[in-house]
């Protein structure tokens, strides 16, 4: 008879166990310490400004890039891959999606939150009532603009998943970041996706440029219907 049955892990005692674990978490410390670093460099890369219109469709009618900020200083966009002849929008896209936190959290740090998709606005909206997304993250159609093309969301290969990253001065727009391919996969908490932005999570212990926005750590964090 075949034992199907998955293999375990080996037996210690548990002070062996304890012993190994502790290794672990330094080595995850260390990690930690090394995101750290590699998030205060974003924090000080350039960026480019985004000198053309895009037009979106939205529940509200056709809106613009500015419009997305809702009035707040960095703007984050998921894009989530879902063709215009799709029936469905893309599994892993999905999968991330349901991981997404609730946005008052990042108007809290003064930004906006969006997903764009190139399929038209109904077909978003049948897929959002499918999937049960009651989180209130607004979700545009980017059909009949260039929008995906020219932030690599749409290419000769097809749809592309990833993130881009804008800040706004006044009326004018610029990118700061993008990200893509497996680069998505640790993002999911208000905290990694905050990391990807200019200003970060503003709090006292960054290591950001001098003038940035900060504040005592973790006081800013309220339950999502407790922010003004």
């Amino acid at each position: 008879m075949v034992n199907d049955a998955p293999k375990l892990p080996p037996l210690v005692s548990r002070e062996e166990w304890q012993s190994q674990v502790d290794a672990l978490i330094e080595e995850e410390k260390a990690l930690t310490r090394a995101r750290d670093q590699l998030n205060a460099k974003r924090r000080r890369l350039p960026m480019h400004k985004v000198d053309k219109s895009y037009e979106f469709d939205s529940s509200q009618g056709k809106v613009s890039l500015l419009d997305l900020f809702e009035g707040r200083k960095q703007l984050i966009v998921y894009h989530f891959m879902f063709g215009p002849d799709w029936e469905a929008g893309c599994p892993g896209c999905s999968w991330v999606t349901d991981a997404m936190t609730h946005p008052a959290h990042f108007h809290a740090r003064n930004t906006s939150f969006v997903l764009i998709s190139r399929a038209p606005l109904d077909k978003l909206h049948q897929y959002q009532k499918r999937m049960e997304w009651n989180k209130p993250i607004p979700w545009y159609s980017s059909l009949g603009s260039d929008f995906n093309y020219d932030f690599g969301a749409t290419t000769d290969d097809g749809e592309q998943h990833g993130v881009s990253v804008f800040i706004r001065d006044g009326n004018d727009i610029y990118q700061s970041f993008h990200i893509g391919d497996r680069g998505v996969e640790y993002l999911g908490s208000h905290w990694s996706y905050l990391d990807l932005t200019p200003y970060g999570r503003q709090e006292a212990w960054e290591d950001s440029p001098d003038g940035w926005p900060q504040t005592p750590t973790y006081e800013w964090q309220k339950r999502h219907d407790e922010y003004e």
